[in-house]
């Protein structure tokens, strides 16, 4: 039985269709991307997911259970982090954690993640740095050791070194039976931790599929000077478009596998080289128009 399933799910804000219609399941121990601009609808659906608003239509099911009548019962098996993460100022962060504890109950690890992030409990949330208040939105989602995770946007404001840590977490709670519902418009970091990923546009979902089948989407840009010039058909395969340059540079878009492209860019001197990840639009562009 799939963890998480959304029915024909479906909210408006009078003409608005923030969600319309979306069907679809997460099964346990998947971490499962949730993708898409901002503006798409991911965090209309997060809010539904945790009964914070009511759906238009159509239902949400958590472990087989609806996620709106059982929604007390429901909140001990979820942590959840917001990507809008707002405590209260006048609050350490120790107090924050007591009053996690005393809501779930369950047997917590806050005090290995408190370590482990670095985070100092001692502080009001209100003296918090974003990326500090960040962390501790980490510590309260994942200290109760939940079955289901939903992270909407969770390395947000953290240097590289402390997004590893997170991605360590995930992989971590994933290998200890957890499901991780997984909300980013950074496609990198989807493709590093997760193992499927839905794409949201203007409240539809426009696809549903492996990490690997979306690898396939990926475009880069490659702009290369050459001393001497070059031979320009030998760029000139399926998965390539020229793009405007001077006439001694070389400026593709490449679709998929760039690796044919730097064998042949290897067989000249080179006074630059540059090779870049399109804009995550530019992927979902792909989905877009089919």
């Amino acid at each position: 039985m799939p963890v998480l399933e959304f029915h024909n799910l479906a909210k408006h804000f009078g003409q608005t269709k923030a969600i319309d219609g979306i069907t679809y399941s997460v099964e346990k121990g998947e971490v499962f991307g949730f993708l898409g601009p901002n503006g798409a609808g991911k965090t209309t659906t997060i809010r539904c997911l945790m009964d914070f608003i009511r759906p238009s239509s159509g239902s949400i099911s958590l472990f087989g259970r609806d996620s709106h009548q059982d929604a007390v019962d429901l909140k001990h098996q979820v942590g959840y982090l917001s990507g809008y993460v707002r405590m209260n100022d006048k609050w350490t962060g120790r107090e924050h954690i007591r009053f996690y504890k005393k809501l779930n109950g369950r047997q917590d690890s806050s005090d290995e993640l408190i370590k482990r992030l670095d985070f100092d409990p001692t502080k009001h949330a209100g003296q918090l740095s974003s990326g500090n208040k960040q962390k501790l939105g980490i510590i309260l989602a994942f200290m109760h050791n939940p079955d289901l995770l939903v992270l909407d946007e969770p390395t947000t404001g953290l240097d590289p070194l402390l997004q590893n840590d997170v991605y360590e977490l995930i992989n971590e709670r994933v290998k200890n039976g957890a499901t991780i519902f997984f909300s980013s418009h950074n496609l990198p970091e989807v493709e590093k931790i997760c193992t499927r990923v839905g794409i949201i546009r203007q409240g539809k979902m426009v696809a549903v599929q492996s990490i690997d089948e979306l690898k396939v989407k990926k475009v880069y840009h490659v702009h290369a000077h050459t001393v001497g010039g070059f031979d320009r058909a030998k760029f000139n395969q399926s998965n390539v478009t020229w793009l405007e340059a001077p006439a001694n540079e070389i400026s593709l878009e490449v679709r998929g596998d760039v690796t044919e492209i730097v064998k042949t860019l290897s067989s000249y001197q080179l006074s630059d080289l540059l090779i870049e990840r399109a804009p995550l639009d530019k992927i979902f562009l792909e989905y877009y128009e089919q």
